[in-house]
């Protein structure tokens, strides 16, 4: 005859099961030392695969602004080094050199003639190379060449063709009875072939861009707009620009952020580098390469480095406003 055991017992019958230790409430059992490592894996990995980026924009971005900024209030030589604290002096240094007003003035201008020729530009390759082109592989790749090619090359071409004595468009210009252009003494025919170049450079990047968000289109909707009768020309307008809007507006601050710092082209426009006889085409960051290398005031060129910061800021946040209305304008419509 078997005997009752001689622990408690449920209400079932049977002996109740143990709850780790925690008193009693039916919590569950604790995790385990693998099962909380696996935890902290699941939480920490994502900062872990980003944080090699943010470190090192800390290290090359961040601190050079926050130190620029320290160098900016204070007496700076190239030389000497730091000097005594002066506050806002070399800001207004800056403001009464008319110096700085040209080339801010000159860096607008370059800016305006290349940006926005660039972004309708390629807005259109990007459109051709989406069509049913033979060989479409390599005329995509083809409008990336320019991209890869050194500034250095680009100058060196492009000093043959807006040459003002022998260059090949003034020799041109010649043989038709027309006058040559003085490339490199003229303000406006400056802008003109320095944004040539900016646009030959950065076309071909900004149409592969917009080109990768039209493939991404549905191409049901060009389908249904063919069927209902829409042309090409009427498709691209009212099906590819509205669906291109977020890209578009990506390319347009990108774009905003590099023709306002343009320095490569006018500097190798001539062989001085300085801008001009006059600084007819000296750009922003022209003037503080000059500030900080061959005047060696590092501290006024700190103060211009910090403007230019200030106004591309400025501009982009206006662009962002404006494409963001233009899009909710065209969605309501």
């Amino acid at each position: 005859m078997s005997t009752a055991p001689s622990g408690p017992v449920g209400t079932a019958g049977t002996a109740p099961v143990a709850d780790g230790g925690s008193g009693g409430g039916g919590r569950p059992p604790g995790l385990t030392r693998r099962q909380r490592l696996s935890t902290w894996d699941f939480r920490l990995s994502p900062y872990l695969y980003v944080s090699p980026f943010f470190l090192l924009f800390a290290l090359v971005g961040l601190f050079p602004l926050v130190y620029t900024a320290y160098v900016s209030v204070h007496e700076w030589n190239l030389i000497g080094g730091q000097g005594d604290f002066v506050g806002l002096e070399n800001f207004r240094s800056v403001f009464e050199d008319r110096y700085f007003w040209n080339s801010l003035r000159n860096t607008f201008s370059i800016f305006l003639l290349s940006s926005v020729p660039q972004i309708l530009i390629a807005l259109g390759l990007a459109a051709l190379l989406d069509s049913q082109l033979r060989a479409r592989t390599l005329w995509r790749m083809g409008v990336l060449v320019p991209y890869v090619v050194a500034p250095v090359a680009v100058a060196l071409i492009f000093g043959n063709l807006f040459g003002d004595r022998y260059g090949l468009i003034n020799e041109g210009l010649q043989a038709i009875g027309l006058s040559p252009i003085r490339w490199h003494v003229d303000t406006l025919p400056s802008h003109f072939a320095i944004a040539t170049m900016v646009n030959w450079r950065w076309t071909g990047y900004n149409a592969l861009i917009l080109l990768a968000a039209m493939q991404a289109i549905p191409r049901d909707l060009y389908e249904s707009a063919a069927i209902d009768g829409a042309n090409r020309i009427r498709q691209f307008i009212s099906i590819t620009v509205p669906m291109l809007r977020p890209t578009i507006i990506f390319v347009v601050i990108t774009s905003t952020i590099g023709g306002l710092q343009i320095f490569a082209e006018p500097r190798l426009f001539d062989s001085a580098g300085l801008g001009g006889s006059d600084r007819q085409y000296q750009t922003v960051t022209m003037y503080l390469w000059e500030l900080g290398w061959r005047v060696r005031n590092l501290g006024t060129a700190a103060a211009v480095a910090w403007i230019l910061f200030l106004i591309i800021v400025i501009f982009a946040l206006v662009n962002l406003y404006l494409t963001r209305r233009i899009a909710t304008a065209g969605g309501r419509r």
